[in-house]
């Protein structure tokens, strides 16, 4: 059986590390490599290392699908720019329910995959991306949509990894390219 490489990477060095010490100060015998794998992975928000690899095979997997929309969505991709100005911040919320969903992707790509937020931090990214005053209706239509995810209490929020639609990758690339 072939090895499959997988890289690893960590956003906060010094949390890996604190987390590491306090699952190895638990470890009676000296612990596998197996163990060790699932330390590592568990520190970056992973249940174990299956998990992990589960993610990485998905995510590579998605990588190379083609992002080519329809021949037909490049006129509604056109449209749907007008509503973000050059900064890459949505102006005015669209009435079309369908716009809406698209335009909310945008949002959503801005936002920090596996980690939790508080309400006060996805308040400031939304306001950060918007330019009509609303950030509220931004927030409660990204969990309708089962973009972000939050807790009954609503202290927590996380954003929902998975794929967005064809459009919506390809208006995230369009905006983004053209952002400064």
């Amino acid at each position: 059986m072939s090895r499959m490489l997988l890289h690893f990477h960590s956003e906060d060095i010094s949390a890996l590390a604190r987390s590491l010490k306090g699952q190895l100060t638990n470890c009676e015998p000296k612990p596998s490599h197996l163990e060790l794998l699932n330390m590592l992975v568990r520190a970056n928000g992973y249940r174990n290392f299956q998990h992990y690899r589960a993610q990485i095979t998905a995510q590579n997997q998605l990588e190379k699908l083609p992002i080519t929309p329809e021949p037909d969505s490049f006129d509604r991709i056109k449209r749907l720019l007008r509503f973000f100005d050059s900064g890459g911040r949505l102006m005015r919320w669209p009435s079309k329910r369908s716009q809406q969903e698209i335009c909310l992707w945008v949002i959503w790509s801005r936002l920090p995959a596996r980690q939790v937020l508080t309400e006060k931090e996805v308040d400031q990214l939304l306001k950060d991306n918007h330019l009509f005053g609303d950030h509220t209706l931004l927030r409660r239509w990204l969990c309708d949509y089962g973009m972000m995810n939050r807790t009954a209490d609503c202290r927590e929020y996380r954003r929902v990894e998975k794929r967005p639609p064809t459009e919506a990758l390809e208006l995230i690339r369009r905006i983004e390219s053209a952002r400064f």
